[in-house]
């Protein structure tokens, strides 16, 4: 393939141009925008001064002293318009002998995005007025959007489609809220740094190690908060137009031009993952509002257990009357049992006479079907010394759950079973990969590689959404939500993934244990969304299948040379960098990929030996494996099965493709797929696709997506902390740390890179955390104290600390609309987590990399007891409970040592008591939950009169003895008067 001289134009279309030295013209020194000099000229007449891609402003002096190629810009744009051929793909690139125009110049028809842009300046000044008014009449006059989101969601969109054309807008949050937001972080930023500074200054003598400890927690505490803070400095939220998304790609009397996507359902254990609920989330998938022929579900099963297999085909025989009645009468959720346990008017907005009827039948029906897989379930509790054996006879190639065969079974689609009606179903695939001894598996991550390549053979979607075997689908349109913006020609090309929030059903009322995660997906991620996008959490996600395959963004610019990227990803250098020989060769390696699309885009044009040598060339084998099959999937961007392949040979390339040896000497977990090295892939995963220049989007429709179960015992709830910490610590301790990781390349944003910072070091604040949380203790039982006495200036330093705090705190409920009983919760939990299971995480983590002592995690059960919350109140004895115990346990002795110290030294000791007990019962009140756990189910007296009836105790018996009111007072001069007489 030929290429250009000089890079072209992503407005126009012609090349850019040259300085006089000889450079490319470059308009954005911070990104590489490509836009010729003529586009430039016209964008600072309209008085738009700011990148298209990353928001910052223009240098005003870019324009002086450059030469460009294209003298008669105009003319040219005209005659380009006029020669472009049209594009019948979607998603497809145009491809040219000369240069390659990325598909963010082409809307749904196939016509030049850029061609309606250059039509409607012709009268864009005769409508600037009447735009201009209407716009200052319609919006919200306190409302910022970050200068980030002017390419991505904004501008693009205003430019190049009309109002009606755009699938989702940013709604930014008001400047009111988020102006003084920003201010109260500031203040408290700089309150933090005179306080540090008073607090090195003035040292305690009396008790320096306690001092010095107190003031080495404190700066780290202060350093998490930062990196906590800052990536949340400019929140976002999005509205998408679903229906605007059907009228473009569901037009009446011609096929839905909707993309495919694949689903991927991965379980391991059916004990501890109930088939029931496995069967749910299948049921929610099958049953979506989307088109029947663009929706497949892909079940792994990482066991090879039978009554997995057994159940999924009891489900895809229930899905044949389920599916149909879901649709007739448009239900929310799809899952039975979560459907039929509403406790709702189920006769509301109902008109149909027959839907009573219908729905009794259906829920008789269910019972059913909940019967025969609760009777596999019991069958399934004792394994036959001789394994299990199928209704034909045969043995169960999965008898041996680490050595047995790769296993495919394809259910309903399109040659498969219809529905009750005759029509026609989502095709429905159960999968479990080969296992041999003496191989590398990757748990999830394998897993999830191994379904990548089997829907790649079997139906290649352009788009993959993962789901765990728990999340069901609650809202029947989140693949339309996710669609507005992966299918947009502007906004999607760039994205990778599309996260959704993770809802949970089951938790009680007070959420205890934090389980919900409010604050982390209603404040962080809404943050994040605003900078490059949030990170990937493990489910709910929907993925660009191309972005799995390690491929950059297709409008991403590589037109300037590496050594003249930014030394970092936040501090440009005009300096040549040297760059790792091995960082060299994978950029190489990606852009030979990158270009391979184009090369081997057209593959009707090759025969089968001209495609086998192309493919062998190109080095494709190496990276993704020995299939010509699905290596010639890899190369359509649109999805599809190539037309070239024997559809009676899928199966058995399907086969081949999830072998135990597939993987070896490839790029898979390594630079493709999900990414091996830590048990958290999910982070891990879109690490690396941020890294790339890739960006996703945060989607929260008002119907949550998808909602799943979560441990709300508390020892299940420490080791799910504990996994996820762990996971954090190895990504730390490994070469993809993102402390370094990706720098030379500068596409990860640096705010975007403190938030993955953040995601990483927080277990080892546990180690500060249980240092502080005992100082109180330590206090109270010595009589010293971290602070000297306090002036005034310290007094006021203190003071606006606490105020910066809870300010801080107030304004970023008022912007999210988090509860205060939500931010309690999760303040009271990190100091929980942290003082347990990031703890457990830390030492694990070193114990891994030094002694190579790895520890395997049992899946949390899914399962609760018959009575509402029951699991809540069981306690579950691990050792993660002994350090937190401890800490309640000295503290509480502190207090009653405290009072008792305060009551021997008269009342001079009261006033620095209360300073201590402040300190201590700041440990206690966040330890409370855990306490509570402790306790079990009171049904009689709560626990908190229990707490304080102790308390309260012992304070009144150590009064109670200082006072001592039964003794009689005596005079003590006449009793040493006496005493005198004495003759001793």
């Amino acid at each position: 393939m030929m290429e250009s001289k000089s890079p072209v134009c992503n407005t126009c279309g012609e090349e850019i141009g040259v300085k006089p030295n000889g450079e490319f013209f470059v308009a954005c020194h911070e990104c590489s925008f490509p836009i010729c000099k003529a586009c430039l000229e016209y964008e600072f007449k309209e008085g738009r001064r700011i990148c298209l891609r990353c928001g910052n402003p223009y240098d005003e002096n870019v324009l002086d002293d450059v030469e460009t190629k294209t003298s008669k810009h105009q003319s040219t744009i005209a005659t380009h318009i006029s020669n472009t051929p049209q594009d019948s793909g979607i998603h497809a690139r145009h491809v040219s002998t000369v240069s390659t125009i990325d598909n963010e110049l082409n809307d749904e028809y196939g016509n030049p995005i850029w061609k309606n842009r250059v039509d409607s300046w012709k009268d864009k000044k005769s409508k600037k007025k009447k735009k201009h008014a209407k716009a200052t009449k319609d919006e919200d006059p306190d409302a910022q959007v970050p200068p980030q989101q002017h390419m991505e969601d904004i501008s693009l969109n205003a430019e190049a489609a009309s109002a009606t054309d755009v699938l989702s807008v940013v709604i930014p949050i008001p400047r009111t809220k988020i102006t003084s937001y920003r201010i109260v972080i500031i203040m408290r930023l700089t309150i933090l740094a005179l306080f540090f500074h008073y607090r090195i200054t003035h040292p305690v003598d009396s008790a320096y190690g306690l001092w010095l400890t107190s003031v080495i927690c404190e700066i780290w505490f202060a350093f998490s908060w930062v990196l906590d803070q800052f990536p949340k400095w400019s929140p976002i939220n999005r509205e998408t137009y679903i229906d605007r998304l059907s009228a473009r790609f569901e037009r009446e009397g011609e096929p839905s031009q909707l993309a495919a996507v694949d689903f991927f359902v991965s379980t391991v254990d059916p004990l501890k993952e109930p088939p029931l609920i496995t069967a749910n989330t299948v049921l929610s998938i099958l049953a979506l509002d989307y088109p029947v022929d663009k929706v497949s579900c892909y079940v792994s099963d990482d066991g090879a257990a039978m009554l997995s297999f057994e159940s999924l085909v009891e489900t895809a025989d229930f899905a044949r009357k389920w599916v149909p009645f879901c649709k007739k009468y448009s239900i929310e959720p799809r899952a039975p049992e979560f459907y039929f346990s509403l406790k709702i008017d189920y006769l509301r907005d109902k008109v149909q006479p027959s839907f009573v009827k219908e729905r009794r039948a259906m829920k008789r029906d269910y019972e059913e079907f909940k019967i025969r897989m609760n009777a596999l379930v019991a069958k399934a509790q004792k394994t036959p010394e001789e394994g299990w054996t199928m209704q034909d006879g045969t043995s169960w190639p999965g008898n041996n759950t680490r050595d047995h065969p790769g296993m495919i079974q394809v259910f309903l689609g399109y040659s498969g079973a219809r529905d009750i009606e005759g029509n026609e179903l989502p095709r429905l695939v159960y999968v479990s990969r080969e296992k041999r001894p003496g191989y590398q598996h990757h748990k999830k991550a394998g897993a999830e590689n191994a379904l990548v390549r089997v829907s790649a053979v079997l139906t290649n979607a352009p788009f993959i959404l993962n789901l765990d075997c728990d999340h069901y689908v609650n809202n029947s349109k989140a693949v339309r939500e996710a669609m507005c913006f992966l299918m947009d020609p502007v906004v999607g090309q760039d994205v990778c993934y599309v996260q959704f929030p993770q809802r949970f059903d089951g938790i009680d009322k007070s959420d205890r244990y934090a389980n919900r995660n409010i604050v982390f997906f209603d404040v962080n991620m809404r943050g994040l969304d605003g900078i490059q996008g949030p990170v990937y959490v493990g489910t709910g996600c929907v993925f660009r299948r191309q972005a799995l395959y390690g491929y950059s963004p297709p409008s991403k610019p590589k037109m300037l040379p590496q050594s003249s990227s930014s030394s970092c990803c936040c501090c440009p250098s005009k300096k040549k960098q040297t760059q790792d020989p091995s960082e060299i060769y994978k950029d190489a390696k990606r852009e030979e990929l990158d270009a391979a699309i184009f090369n081997l885009g057209d593959l009707d044009n090759y025969d089968e030996y001209e495609r086998s040598m192309l493919i062998s060339q190109t080095s494709f084998e190496k990276t993704f494996g020995l299939s010509a099959v699905f290596i010639e999937s890899t190369l359509m961007e649109n999805g599809g099965v190539p037309d070239s392949v024997n559809p009676s040979t899928l199966i058995k390339e399907a086969i081949h493709v999830i072998s135990c040896g597939y993987e070896e000497k490839t790029e898979w977990g390594k630079e493709i797929g999900w990414i091996y090295g830590s048990i958290t892939e999910d982070i891990l995963t879109g690490f690396k696709m941020h890294c790339r220049g890739w960006r996703s989007i945060y989607c929260m429709p008002l119907r949550p997506a998808f909602k799943g179960s979560a441990p709300i015992n508390l020892s299940d709830r420490l080791h799910q902390v504990l996994r996820w910490a762990l996971g954090s610590v190895e990504i730390f301790l490994s070469r993809h740390c993102p402390l370094w990781y990706g720098c030379s390349g500068g596409r990860l944003k640096w705010l975007q890179r403190m938030a993955y910072i953040n995601t990483i070091v927080y277990p080892f604040t546990s180690l500060p955390l249980v240092a502080y949380c005992t100082l109180p203790a330590i206090c109270l039982l010595t009589g010293k104290f971290i602070i000297p006495t306090l002036s005034n200036l310290a007094s006021m330093l203190f003071l606006g600390l606490f105020i910066s705090i809870i300010l801080t705190s107030v304004l970023e409920l008022r912007w999210s609309g988090v509860s205060i009983e939500d931010l309690w919760r999760n303040e009271q939990f990190w100091v929980i987590g942290g003082v347990s299971a990031h703890l457990f995480a830390v030492f694990q983590g070193f114990l891994k990399m030094l002694a190579g002592l790895d520890t395997n995690f049992t899946v949390t059960s899914k399962t609760a007891e018959d009575l509402e919350f029951g699991e809540l109140y069981i306690v579950k004895w691990t050792t993660l409970l002994i350090p937190p115990t401890s800490l309640l346990i000295i503290n509480l002795v502190g207090v009653v040592a405290g009072f008792s110290d305060a009551l021997n030294k008269g009342y001079e000791a009261w006033g620095p008591l209360f300073g201590k007990i402040f300190f201590a019962f700041w440990v206690v009140l966040h330890l409370y939950p855990f306490l509570k756990g402790l306790m079990g189910r009171q049904n009689r007296t709560p626990t908190i009169v229990i707490l304080w009836s102790i308390l309260l105790a012992s304070v009144f018996s150590l009064v109670w003895v200082r006072i001592n009111p039964f003794v009689s007072k005596t005079d003590t001069t006449s009793l040493s008067q006496n005493c005198l007489l004495i003759d001793c």
